[in-house]
């Protein structure tokens, strides 16, 4: 295995993990996921792909989107850590409402409409840390290494034509 297929072999091992992680919370320790938790998975699925097919067809610009869908997903990653922390607003479908900004009819509807889980609550945190921090974390950290692997594809197909 090539230096570049065994970069590509553990970011896709490691958005692989992040997932298991994530659904072992939600089925083993009954924490469900909201609404941006559900977000931040995908791309971590396109991501084991990505590595499944860099594995048998290795090529710079696959290592390069799978690195650019893996740092979206650690912004989303961010942007949810805001949201939790109450740096910024969030979806007006999982974030607790504002009681005093809306009629008691609007306030109704809102609660009646809220998914049970809310994007504006920490679930769980390890250090301080939530669950999205982690995953922004890990995230940024998996870009890194597919960006590795794309690099590590284009310096071995220049060495290759020399």
């Amino acid at each position: 295995m090539e230096r570049q297929q065994w970069l590509a072999a553990v970011a896709g091992a490691g958005s692989a993990a992040l997932l298991v992680g994530a659904f072992a919370f939600q089925y083993i320790g009954g924490l469900a996921p909201c609404h941006l938790c559900l977000l931040q998975r995908w791309p971590h699925g396109v991501a084991v792909i990505a590595a499944l097919v860099f594995l048998v067809a290795p090529n710079r610009w696959l290592a390069r989107i799978a690195a650019l869908v893996v740092a979206i997903g650690a912004g989303i990653a961010v942007y949810h850590v805001g949201v939790e922390q109450a740096w910024w607003p969030g979806p007006t479908s999982c974030v607790a409402p504002d009681p005093g900004a809306m009629s008691a009819g609007d306030l109704m509807n809102q609660i009646l409409n809220t998914p049970v889980v809310l994007c504006d609550q920490i679930a769980w945190s390890l250090w301080g840390v939530s669950m999205a921090g982690w995953n922004a974390i890990l995230s940024a950290l998996l870009a890194l290494l597919w960006l590795a692997a794309g690099r590590a594809g284009a310096q071995a197909s220049s060495s290759a034509s020399q």
